[in-house]
């Protein structure tokens, strides 16, 4: 797929953004317990940083987008409004991705004793908080 300069240019910003995303994500994981990883990644798939050690981040987020996709579609198609999060629950834990945003996404892995309200809160405000990050890295993006 080419991408126009735009697109290069954003995502050069938003990946210049990593330190910043990357110590959020950290953060996740020291505010809840049996949080085993987090990504944030473009909602096209593009991985932004994360911070896992069992799973390969670039398929998680490329699972990520086509969850998304569907998601976004269901949630449009039954008339609850734009993507806000999606939860999985397996056997062995959670997956669960949040918005950040209108350009990224988050994902965090958790086991299964995870107290899953004290996940939603903490992952929202991490969501929150890479969408601002993501904000000011396009707001650079912009400025000539």
């Amino acid at each position: 797929m080419r991408l126009t300069l735009r697109q290069r240019t954003e995502r050069k910003w938003l990946l210049a953004a990593e330190p910043e995303v990357l110590e959020e994500l950290r953060r996740l994981r020291a505010r809840v317990t049996h949080v085993t990883g987090a990504l944030a990644a473009t909602s096209d798939g593009v991985v932004l940083a994360h911070d896992t050690a069992t799973v390969e981040p670039e398929g998680v987020a490329a699972l990520t987008a086509a969850a998304l996709g569907v998601a976004q579609s269901l949630a449009g198609a039954t008339g609850r409004g734009s993507f806000r999060e999606l939860l999985v629950r397996g056997e062995n834990g959670y997956v669960a991705t949040y918005a950040a945003g209108s350009t990224a996404v988050l994902t965090v892995l958790a086991g299964d004793r995870t107290n899953v309200g004290r996940l939603h809160m903490e992952a929202r405000r991490s969501g929150a908080r890479l969408a601002d990050l993501m904000g000011v890295a396009l707001s650079r993006a912009e400025q000539p």
